[in-house]
This record gives structure tokens, C-alpha cells and sequence, in this order.
């Protein structure tokens, strides 16, 4: 089955109770950006957006941010 990477964005607001604008201010990645990863309407993230999302809410294990799943799993979260 193939493979598909998960960016946690609503679990990430929801843990660090920030609303995305939020988010998009402290990690200076567009508000739109974030909706759109938050929603799986985004194909792709840069790693300078990880990083900077990364740095605005002290994490620093990767995996708090995104994660790899079987396709179709993505929807059970």
C-alpha cells in the first residue's frame, strides 16, 4: 500500500490552543498555506515552513509535526 506524509496542523492548534491566523503570525507562514495543509488541500510544504512552524511552538521532534501513513489512513484521524 503506498505511503502518504500528514501534516499536523489541526492537531498542533488544537495541542498549543492557537487558532491558525495564530499559527500564520508566530511562524510567519501564510495564513492560506496553513489552511490549505490543515485541510489536505496542499500537495507539498517546504522545509523552511517546518522549520519556522517548528521554532514558533518550541518543538523539536519532527514528528510532532508530520507524520507518514498508509494511504487512506489519513482520513481516520
Amino acid at each position: 500500500m503506498a505511503k502518504k506524509v500528514i501534516v499536523k496542523i489541526g492537531e498542533l492548534t488544537k495541542k498549543h490552543k492557537i487558532s491558525l491566523r495564530e499559527l500564520s503570525r508566530l511562524s510567519d507562514v501564510r495564513h492560506a498555506a496553513l489552511s490549505e495543509l490543515s485541510n489536505g488541500k496542499r500537495e507539498s510544504i517546504s522545509f523552511s515552513h517546518i522549520e519556522r512552524i517548528a521554532e514558533a511552538l518550541n518543538i523539536s521532534d519532527i514528528r510532532e509535526i508530520i507524520e507518514l501513513v498508509e494511504e487512506g489512513e489519513e482520513n481516520t484521524r
